[in-house]
């Protein structure tokens, strides 16, 4: 096949790049320039769309004989990752900007450009796997490496994306082992920390990158019935599940901490109370995909297991499609899941399908 290897300067996307070559495919490396933001443009930035990590592509590439280019999809990258990401921030809402670069760069403009230019798939270091049912439909699975699965930022994809989709590492025991073989390939990325944090937000502040491009609203802290606690700067600066920073400056009546459980932008209000309001029992979302092929019957209750966070647990739900959403109970309450996330649904090691999260319910208001 013809193969477009994702190399973004990192050990896993080398080593992938490497396995599609060793496997006799046709590969041709390729690196995203996502951002012009100045941050971004210097070495030692934290996240994966550096200078520094380009070179670091170019010279795998160049390790591995192929081909390699640069792409320019920063204008792309802004209209639908940082943009969006600044927008659902000013809704209140608690966005995954992964999550929508896999959705509508990785998996759609990426692969559009490839598949336009006679590619056949595009390869990437991501722990997943796709494997395929007995008709032949293509599924997405958990890594063998369950400390580094990625399936979760992959369940956006689609049938028709994950047709054109190869993930040589999902079957990899350890990232341990994947160094060992960039070493082995001589590789210089070998021992390259991975990249973590925001990439377009290079040191790491969210709320003081935000700060500079959103105006800041003063509003009130009120509790739960309305009472105002305390005056806020701007509702940008919390998030569900707040603790520190508060500046209430009083306790709560029973002592114990507050926490952030509902951000009101429109009111300039931010809601807080205690550590059990956060207890999520139901949850759910109008904007849902299927992770290959859907479900018969979706309208009718079936067991799930049920994601909110990259790296976060999972705990058993059921799910159903009710009036055009996707709804899910869940088995065992989840804290401080917030509007704007993500909740992507399993069977088994499958990844079912997601959905953006709308609208959530506490334990607490459901046993009223």
């Amino acid at each position: 096949m013809k193969v477009l290897a994702a190399m973004s300067g990192g050990v896993d996307s080398a080593v992938a790049a490497a396995r599609a070559v060793e496997a006799g495919h046709d590969v041709v490396g390729v690196h995203l320039a996502l951002s012009r933001m100045p941050g971004t443009l210097r070495t030692g930035s934290r996240g994966c769309c550096t200078i520094e990590d380009s070179m670091d592509a170019q010279r795998a590439a160049n390790k591995l004989g192929i081909p390699f280019y640069v792409w320019d999809f920063s204008e792309r990258f802004k209209q639908d990752v940082v943009d969006d990401f600044i927008a659902e921030y000013a809704a209140g809402r608690t966005p995954n900007p992964c999550m929508r670069c896999n959705e509508r760069i990785k998996f759609a403009a990426l692969l559009e450009k490839a598949l336009a230019l006679g590619f056949d798939a595009i390869c990437t270091g991501h722990y997943a796997s796709v494997e395929f049912d007995s008709q032949g439909n293509p599924e997405l699975h958990r890594s063998l490496e369950m400390a580094k699965d990625q399936s979760y930022v992959l369940g956006v994809l689609t049938k028709e994306q994950l047709q054109h989709a190869i993930f040589p590492l999902g079957k990899t025991a350890s990232k341990e082992l994947i160094r060992a073989e960039a070493d082995q390939r001589g590789l210089s990325v070998a021992k390259k920390p991975d990249s973590y944090d925001i990439c377009f937000i290079p040191e790491g502040d969210t709320r003081d990158w935000l700060g500079d491009h959103l105006e800041a609203e003063p509003g009130k802290i009120v509790d739960q019935e309305g009472n105002e606690l305390a005056d806020h700067d701007g509702t940008i600066g919390y998030t569900i599940g707040q603790r520190k920073g508060l500046r209430i400056g009083r306790p709560a009546p029973d002592g114990k901490p507050r926490y952030v459980l509902d951000i009101r932008p429109k009111e300039r209000e931010v809601v807080v109370g205690p550590q059990d309001a956060l207890r999520i029992s139901e949850l759910s979302g109008e904007r849902f995909s299927w992770c290959g092929v859907g479900p018969d019957n979706p309208e009718q209750w079936r067991e799930v297991d049920c994601q909110v966070r990259a790296h976060g647990e999972t705990v058993p739900a059921e799910m159903a499609i009710i009036d055009g959403q996707m709804q899910i109970r869940l088995n065992e309450p989840l804290i401080g899941v917030a509007p704007g996330q993500t909740a992507v649904v399993y069977q088994g090691t499958r990844v079912l399908g997601q959905t953006t999260i709308d609208k959530t319910l506490s334990a607490q208001a459901a046993n009223v």
